[in-house]
């Protein structure tokens, strides 16, 4: 197996971190192309898929009518956008078509210079196992993207919010594995923070992940367009209707009211939390890079607290949807980077730790 020669370990770390961040800046923007998707009922606009040679635009009118005609034959269109001509359909087939060549050129900015690492012995072999996963789950992401499409081609005017949150957590998991990997590669954690701190980060970590995951269901039962009011739903604190479906467990995935309050629930407790860590964490000495991550951390926070606000007052206007979902992501980033900067990141396998001079 290839091994790091000394005096280029830091250097192949460091350009292995910077093709991680790439990739996961891409996947952040991926997650927000699918929050417009969703959000521009685009989703269900391409009715077939071809996962090796891809999906071109139709290039003339003749083209552009039997694309259409395809997606007037699903009952989405039937149902509420019967209105549409080739016009607005050619606007809502563009988000879904650049969603999924997005996503096929991530899989391209991931395979390449993977390939391109490996050949070069730039890899270390503990890491090899971990981004060849990566690289399988992408390709499983695709096969999910299209699984949830199909749930709404035939048997009802929606994909199904199961399928729909699976395909978001999956994305999710994905952009956390890697930018914890980069972090890993350019900080390598040392316990600086008490013990304390640390669990209260991946409690965070786990917070964000889990209202994000609520967040789908929302989003996939359409529950930001009811009850429009802040603090209160529908005049109680719990909707009267929480309860409406049986058995009970239904109500958290499938019952609209109850999923944007469990939602609401979760956002409100994840801002209590970082606020509780934040002023924790005020108490004790602590590096700068960790500093600067909890107000980061807390900023972000804010930040999407009062969008969530906003976009739930407004009735959900499509820019304010996109950034409630981009601000989601920025604050699950922000509390990955917090978490590591604690001292939870990568401590075991063959990566050896960069000079100081690399480091706060």
């Amino acid at each position: 197996a290839a091994t790091f020669a000394p005096d280029r370990t830091t250097a192949d770390h460091r350009a292995v971190a910077i093709w991680l961040l790439v990739c996961a800046a891409m996947i952040f923007a991926m997650v927000v192309l699918g929050g417009i998707t969703r959000l521009t009922e685009s989703g269900l606009s391409l009715t077939d898929w071809n996962p090796v040679t891809g999906n071109l635009p139709p290039l003339s009118d003749a083209a552009w009518q039997a694309e259409f005609a395809r997606y007037r034959e699903i009952p989405q269109f039937r149902a509420i956008h019967s209105w549409m001509t080739v016009a607005d359909f050619k606007a809502i087939f563009f988000w879904e078509w650049l969603h999924r060549l997005w996503g096929r050129l991530i899989g391209f900015v991931f395979a390449i210079p993977f390939v391109w690492f490996l050949w070069r012995g730039r890899v270390a072999p503990s890491l090899r196992p971990r981004l060849f996963g990566l690289l399988v789950l992408g390709g499983l992401q695709g096969l999910l993207g299209w699984v949830m499409v199909q749930s709404g081609l035939s048997d009802g005017i929606e994909v199904s919010q199961y399928r729909l949150v699976a395909h978001l957590a999956l994305a999710v998991a994905i952009y956390a594995a890697i930018l914890w990997t980069a972090l890993g590669l350019l900080w390598p954690a040392t316990a600086h923070a008490p013990a304390a701190l640390r669990r209260g980060a991946g409690a965070i970590v786990a917070l964000v992940f889990v209202t994000l995951c609520a967040g789908g269901f929302v989003a996939g039962l359409r529950a930001g367009f009811i009850d429009n009011t802040f603090p209160l739903m529908d005049g109680s604190f719990v909707p009267p209707d929480y309860l409406a479906l049986t058995p009970w467990w239904r109500n958290w995935f499938e019952n609209a009211a109850a999923a944007q309050f469990d939602h609401r629930i979760l956002a409100e407790t994840t801002g209590g939390v970082v606020l509780v860590l934040w002023l924790a964490a005020r108490r004790i000495v602590l590096p700068r890079r960790a500093r600067v991550a909890l107000h980061a951390l807390l900023a972000a926070a804010a930040l999407q607290l009062g969008l969530g606000i906003a976009t739930l007052l407004l009735v959900v206007p499509v820019p304010l949807g996109v950034a409630h979902q981009a601000g989601a992501l920025l604050l699950f980033t922000a509390a990955l980077i917090a978490s590591h900067a604690l001292g939870t990141g990568w401590r075991r396998g063959a990566l050896t730790e960069p000079p100081a001079a690399l480091l706060d």
